[in-house]
C-alpha cells in the first residue's frame, strides 16, 4: 500500500496563471520601498510568511507558538487549523502579516486522505461513489469542532483515487476553506454501505502554500541560528517569504506611486491612479492593491470590473477594506480635504 508520507510526486491539480493589463504607463522612483523579495530579513520578520511541515502530535496553536518563540518575536498565528495528529502544510503568518490571514481561505485546499473501509466494496461501485460526492455538499461539522453544529455546504472541486489496496483507499482532495475530511470520510463510507473511518491524513496544499514551501522547526531553528550567530542570511530568506507571496491568487490593480501613500491613510483607489490590472476582475471581488514594484498595499472590493476600468476616466475603482503597507512608506503627494 503507498505510504502517505511518500506522496510527492502526485501531481498538483493545476492552477491558472494572470496577466496583466497596461492601463496607463507609469514609472516608479527607487528611492521609496522595494520589492518584496529584496526587503531586509528584520522587514521580513515583522511581515513575512513561514510554511511548517506540521508533524502529528502538536496542535496547530502549539507550532505557531513555537514559530513565534524560535524568532523572537511578538505575534504570529497560523492560516487554517490542522488537528493534531495531522501533518502537512501549515502556514504561519509573522507579526504583521496576521492581517493577511484572511484572505488565505479564500482559495481551495488539498489533502492526501487514507480512508479504510469496514466492509469488502466494489472498485467500480467505490469509484462512482466518489464522483457523487464531487461538487457542492451538505456537512454538519463533528462533535469536537470548535464551532457551531449547523449544517452548512461545502464544494468539493475535485476527487481522485490514487490507489486501492483491499479495504484502504488513497485518495487525493481538493475542497473549499472549512471541509471537513473527516466527515467526508464518513459519509462516503454510508454512502458506500460499509461504513469508513479515516486513518491519516496530510494537507499538501493550502491555498497558494504547497509541500515544496514546507521546512520542518529543527530548519527554521537552524537557519536563524546561522543569521543571529554567523551573518549567514541565506537559509532564512529562503524559509521566509514575504507577505505578498501569501497574496498571489488574489486578481491586482497597480497603482501609481503618487497614489500609494494616500491609500495608506485610508483613500480609496481611484481610476485616475491606476497602471495596470489583472484581467477578469469582476464587480464585488477582492482583489489585492499592489505598488508597481510589486508590493501588497492592501485589499479592497473592486467596484468596477476590469473593462470598466480601462474605460473610465475617473470614479472610484476599488473600495478599500484592509491596508497592510505602512504610511510614509512613500512620500506624501496628496493634499488633506479642508
Amino acid at each position: 500500500m503507498t505510504k502517505i508520507e511518500n506522496v510527492q510526486n502526485y501531481p498538483n491539480f493545476s492552477s491558472e496563471k494572470e496577466e496583466l493589463i497596461i492601463k496607463e504607463e507609469a514609472e516608479t522612483n527607487e528611492e521609496y520601498g522595494c520589492n518584496p523579495y529584496e526587503r531586509k530579513i528584520e522587514d521580513l520578520l515583522k511581515s513575512g510568511v513561514v510554511v511548517i511541515d506540521k508533524p502529528s502530535g502538536p496542535t496547530s496553536h502549539e507550532v505557531s507558538t513555537w514559530v513565534k518563540k524560535i524568532l523572537n518575536l511578538k505575534k504570529a498565528g497560523h492560516g487554517g487549523t490542522l488537528d493534531p495528529k495531522v501533518t502537512g502544510v501549515l502556514p504561519i503568518a509573522l507579526e504583521n502579516a496576521t492581517k493577511c490571514i484572511p484572505m488565505w481561505h479564500i482559495p481551495p485546499k488539498e489533502y492526501i486522505c487514507l480512508m479504510h473501509l469496514h466492509r469488502d466494496a466494489d472498485e467500480e461501485k467505490i469509484r462512482e461513489i466518489f464522483k457523487e460526492f464531487e461538487g457542492k455538499i451538505l456537512q454538519r461539522p463533528p462533535l469536537k469542532a470548535a464551532v457551531k453544529r449547523s449544517l452548512r455546504i461545502r464544494k468539493i472541486h475535485k476527487l481522485e483515487i490514487l490507489d486501492i489496496d483491499g479495504r484502504d483507499i488513497l485518495f487525493r482532495v481538493k475542497c473549499q476553506s472549512g471541509t471537513y475530511i473527516r466527515k467526508l470520510v464518513d459519509d462516503m463510507g454510508e454512502a458506500l454501505g460499509t461504513s469508513a473511518h479515516m486513518q491519516e491524513l496530510r494537507r499538501v496544499k493550502s491555498g497558494v502554500f504547497e509541500e515544496n514551501d514546507a521546512v520542518y522547526l529543527q530548519d527554521l531553528v537552524d537557519a536563524y541560528h546561522f543569521w543571529k550567530e554567523d551573518g549567514d542570511e541565506e537559509e532564512l530568506r529562503r524559509i521566509i517569504k514575504p507577505i505578498e507571496y501569501g497574496l498571489r491568487h488574489l486578481k491586482k490593480v497597480v497603482v501609481k506611486d503618487s497614489a500609494v501613500d494616500a491609500i495608506c491613510h485610508g483613500a480609496d483607489v481611484y481610476v485616475k491612479g491606476i497602471s495596470k490590472l489583472s484581467k477578469g476582475i469582476g464587480k464585488g471581488e477582492i482583489v489585492l492593491v499592489e505598488t508597481l514594484k510589486g508590493e501588497a498595499i492592501g485589499v479592497g472590493k473592486a467596484l468596477m470590473n476590469t473593462k470598466e476600468i480601462l474605460k473610465a476616466n475617473e470614479g472610484v475603482a476599488v473600495d478599500v477594506e484592509r491596508i497592510y503597507m505602512e504610511p510614509n512608506t512613500y512620500p506624501r503627494m496628496w493634499k488633506r480635504k479642508k
